[in-house]
């Protein structure tokens, strides 16, 4: 069975740091196209940083050069490291994987980012 959780998630001031985590079950990490998509009230969930496959790692415009993701496959664990993080990247981020036919989603980890 395929399940991702999410951790990491918290309030921070603005320009602060923040790591956030997805641990899946069901499936390895090293094997299927993952990422991290967030949500805010109001809007559509949109694309943060996904491994498409082969290191290929594609991130929105807004989070160039501050997020990175990484991964890490003996734990089973991917990350998003977020820097210098701003009002705007406010929202709840969830861990999204493509196994087989169909896409999993994580419960979501809520991020504040406010003075």
């Amino acid at each position: 069975q395929v399940k991702l959780v999410e951790s990491g998630g918290g309030l921070v001031q603005p320009g602060g740091s923040l790591k956030l985590s997805c641990a899946p079950s069901g499936f390895r990490v090293g094997y299927h196209a993952i990422g991290w998509f967030r949500q805010v009230p109001g809007k559509e969930r949109e694309p943060v940083a996904r491994n498409i496959g082969n290191q290929s790692i594609i991130y929105a415009d807004s989070v160039k050069g501050r997020f990175t993701f990484s991964g890490d496959n003996a734990k089973n664990t991917v990350y998003l490291h977020m820097n210098s993080l701003r009002p705007e990247d406010t929202g709840v981020y969830y861990c999204n994987a493509a196994v087989g036919l169909r896409l999993y989603w994580g419960q979501g980890t809520q991020v504040t980012v406010s003075s």
